[in-house]
């Protein structure tokens, strides 16, 4: 997929991969910035977390501009 986000120079080749994984039984997301995010009990309660993640980095934006 070409796509260019907001930070990138250019259009560039993005690749999509699962930001959950599961760790001695418990769920975590990876995140753009580099962080690790949980633990979570399940699959479902680590897809609400990335929901509530997205929703505060865009607050975060906002409040910033």
């Amino acid at each position: 997929m070409l796509g260019k986000r907001a930070q990138d120079p250019a259009p560039t080749t993005i690749f999509r991969s699962d930001r959950i994984c599961r760790v001695n039984g418990e769920f975590y997301f990876n995140t753009r910035e580099g962080t690790q995010e949980g633990p979570y009990p399940t699959r479902e309660a680590a897809e609400q977390g990335i929901a509530q993640y997205i929703t505060r980095m865009l607050q975060l934006a906002q409040v910033a501009s």
